[in-house]
């Protein structure tokens, strides 16, 4: 009668794992799917040919003593993507990338998604290119709703703490979900 009782209490608790694995799995299936679909994108962007990420090009020199201040750069930078891009595009900077051991230094800006490579040392253009993995990456952790809204990081730390939360979720239910009923047959 006790092993009959603590089976039928082993099976109540693999309905109940059961049922939240499958509820969670619905409720956030469409996140579940952008974040998979995204992370595949954001691992293989190295590797894409230049596709999602524009490939780092090689400048003329790695000597930094031979290389143009940073903010002649800048502004060359600047000037490449009013002329060759668009006018109407924002020049605020997101973030200045030196590539010392190719020469380059990569220009990425804020308010779009473009890149601007140039050669350290001449200021010559390396590369004008789109750089959709800034797009995946926002896509994939939510900043881009953030960005849409103006609110600072709030929707992304919300989002990346629920869909942790349940992939934690989905792992012991899962887990138990496999290992639950072996146990349950050994036991008998």
């Amino acid at each position: 009668m006790k092993g009959r009782k603590k089976r039928e209490q082993q099976a109540k608790i693999l309905r109940i794992f059961r049922k939240v694995h499958r509820t969670t799995g619905a409720l956030l299936f469409i996140f579940f799917f952008l974040i998979s679909v995204s992370g595949v994108l954001l691992g293989w962007k190295k590797d894409s040919f230049g596709i999602i990420l524009p490939e780092t090009k090689e400048g003329s020199t790695s000597n930094l003593t031979d290389w143009l201040p940073l903010d002649s750069l800048h502004d060359k930078a600047v000037l490449v993507l009013r002329d060759s891009v668009s006018p109407d595009l924002s020049s605020s900077i997101d973030r200045i990338d030196v590539r010392k051991e190719k020469g380059s230094v990569k220009f990425i800006f804020e308010d779009h998604f473009y890149g601007i490579q140039l050669d350290g040392a001449t200021g010559d253009v390396l590369s004008i290119g789109k750089r959709h993995s800034d797009l995946i990456e926002n896509i994939h952790d939510a900043s881009i709703i953030d960005n849409y809204l103006g609110t600072s990081g709030v929707i992304k730390v919300f989002y990346t703490t629920i869909m942790g939360i349940a992939l934690l979720i989905f792992t012991v239910t899962g887990f138990w979900l496999w290992y639950g009923p072996k146990q349950m047959k050994k036991k008998r």
